[in-house]
């Protein structure tokens, strides 16, 4: 049987895609095309060609259409390919499936936030703490309740306001195998209670008004005032005046770099609420009768 080389009388390389050898089948036969049936392609024409990862066929929309225009040249040309490509992807869609039913879907819980109070002595010196959460759950009913849960936690010593405490895995629940989330607890201080010293922070700063009588703050003085870690003597110097601020270095809120501690001085008036106290006052505003303490207004009275 005389061999005959269909690649070079179709005018192709061995190497031709199949969109390739489909023109040139009927650029050659032209209209008569189909005419073709009779041919069949030479022994082992593909052989070779395969390619890493095996074949991948993409046809446009109208080819799929057209398959069964074809003749059977193209039929028994391509079949082969079309087959073993076929087979590869419904395996692949087979291993995918199977894989996706052995995972079970996994994701992590998300993380929740809270604001809690603690006193301001607990930012000096650490606390423990326990926070009661009502946590829901489904009872094997269906139905939703809550049940009490309780967390212990610590406090750490140098805190400030507005900073937060995460709590590792106390957020909602992962669903499958997905991590538990967090739960961030936004720390601020406690309002003080009334009858105790009237703290204030400004960041790492605390501050407390000192009330002062007004000849401690002519003369000067020296007095006892209450502090977070305990009462110390305070020396008021002489003339001061109401705002003036003295300071404690270090004696703030504790850290790497502890915060301060001042008191606001505060002249306090004392009551002339009998007829000694009145004369009492009637002789100082002679005895400063050129004081005026609305000279910086521009007052003359």
């Amino acid at each position: 049987m005389e061999y005959r080389d269909y690649y070079k009388i179709m005018g192709l390389a061995r190497d031709a895609s199949a969109d390739d050898i489909k023109r040139a089948h009927r650029d050659r036969l032209g209209a008569n095309w189909r005419a073709g049936q009779d041919f069949r392609p030479p022994p082992d024409w593909n052989a070779g060609t395969e390619r890493p990862g095996g074949f991948e066929w993409h046809f446009e929309e109208g080819d799929a259409d057209a398959g069964g225009d074809f003749s059977d040249f193209f039929e028994s040309l391509f079949r082969h390919r079309f087959d073993e490509a076929g087979g590869q992807r419904a395996g692949a869609r087979r291993h995918a499936a199977q894989g996706s039913g052995r995972q079970a879907f996994s994701a992590a819980g998300q993380d929740h936030h809270a604001r809690i109070l603690i006193d301001l002595e607990d930012a000096y010196t650490g606390a423990e703490k326990t926070l009661s959460l009502q946590v829901p759950e489904v009872t094997p009913e269906g139905r939703v309740t809550h049940r009490e849960h309780q967390i212990r936690f610590k406090v750490p010593r140098g805190i400030r306001a507005g900073q937060h405490i995460r709590l590792a895995g106390q957020g909602e629940p992962g669903i499958g195998q997905g991590p538990a989330g967090d739960l961030y607890l936004e720390v601020d201080f406690s309002p003080r209670a009334p009858g105790s010293p009237n703290y204030r922070v400004e960041r790492h700063d605390v501050y407390l008004d000192l009330p002062i009588a007004p000849w401690e703050a002519a003369l000067g003085a020296e007095v006892r005032a209450p502090t977070l870690t305990g009462e110390v003597d305070v020396k008021v110097p002489s003339g001061s005046a109401t705002g003036r601020k003295l300071r404690l270095k270090g004696r703030g809120i504790p850290g790497s770099t502890p915060g301060d501690f001042y008191f606001v001085l505060q002249i306090v008036q004392p009551p002339a609420d009998n007829e000694a106290d009145r004369t009492f006052f009637k002789d100082m505003a002679r005895q400063f009768k050129g004081f005026n303490p609305r000279a910086q207004l521009g007052s003359q009275t």
